[in-house]
């Protein structure tokens, strides 16, 4: 587990991890420079505690906690995500049941760890809603609560500490060539999300840069396709009301053509209007389709911005 202050959640977290029907044989927790007093509360329920002397983001902790590890399975969990009870037993019986799947992870309960207003349950149904319609065999692993085989591990080599956003899209494209990867609704937990407009959609911003150029590698590599979080028509939808908004300086009435795409992107992903509308109701369904536009408005900007990476010249990644 990759800790950096997260006092808030983390005892949830490690009490959900010791209260497994299979509990697991040795409980890591890599502490990211934190300041808030994590390291104690693993200490005191039982856990070793991996101190890294810097912040080094993500991807370096979780690195270093496989190196800490023994075991043939390693369970990645992430500080803000309590399992479910079953969650460590359904994901080995997914890897005891096929030998050639190398990796299972998981989905969020639809009711969050810690409920901290709409902004969070924007986020969860979201993230839940993608995640369920891709159950079964996928070309990607999310970490926040994932088990992979060691000896699959070694092979895909380390993950990449350069990123820190991203990283799991990135191993996803070594980690897919070399197993098979299995997306289940037997490995659940439940998360505790950003609750923010501002750094949601300035997360988002950072998260959008490097896909282009990661999907390039991704092809280079062989790989397939990673599943999609959004749907295609609603970017499309969305960049084109974007790409259209001048529009309205030679006439204030050519602004109806961003509107109506605006009402393109509305109903492009009706399984999502449908699954929101049933959780939540219509106000809040409405609620949820304006914060999802504005994250889209930030994903096509860093996707357009990110894509100029490919432009510049710098050293060839593998």
């Amino acid at each position: 587990m990759p800790c950096y202050n997260a006092g808030k959640t983390l005892r949830l977290c490690l009490e959900s991890v010791l209260s497994q029907t299979r509990v697991p044989d040795e409980i890591v927790v890599v502490d990211d420079a934190s300041s808030d007093g994590s390291p104690a509360i693993a200490e005191e329920l039982g856990c070793r505690v991996v101190r890294l002397p810097e912040n080094r983001g993500v991807s370096a902790a979780r690195n270093a906690g496989v190196e800490h590890t023994t075991g043939e399975v390693i369970f990645f969990l992430d500080s803000d995500v309590a399992l479910r009870p079953d969650a460590v037993a359904g994901a080995l019986e997914v890897l005891e049941r096929d030998p050639g799947v190398g990796c299972v992870h998981g989905v969020y309960d639809t009711e969050p760890l810690i409920d901290d207003g709409p902004v969070e349950w924007y986020r969860l149904l979201h993230q839940v809603h993608w995640r369920r319609r891709h159950l079964g065999e996928v070309n990607s692993v999310v970490f926040a609560l994932a088990a992979v085989r060691r000896e699959v591990l070694a092979e895909a080599g380390k993950l990449d500490e350069s990123l820190r956003d991203c990283e799991d899209v990135e191993y996803s494209s070594r980690l897919a060539v070399r197993t098979r990867i299995v997306l289940t609704d037997a490995v659940m937990g439940r998360h505790d999300e950003g609750h923010r407009l501002l750094p949601v959609l300035t997360e988002q911003w950072r998260r959008a840069l490097p896909l282009i150029p990661l999907a390039v590698a991704t092809v280079r590599r062989g790989a397939a396709k990673p599943e999609n979080a959004n749907s295609r028509a609603g970017i499309m939808a969305c960049a084109l009301a974007l790409a259209c908004l001048p529009l309205g300086l030679l006439s204030p009435a050519l602004l109806a053509v961003p509107v109506v795409l605006v009402g393109w992107f509305v109903v492009a992903d009706p399984e999502l209007l449908r699954f929101v509308h049933r959780q939540r109701g219509v106000a809040f369904t409405a609620y949820f389709m304006a914060v999802h536009l504005a994250v889209h408005v930030v994903l096509v900007t860093g996707l357009a911005v990110g894509s100029l990476r490919l432009l510049r010249p710098g050293p060839a990644r593998a």
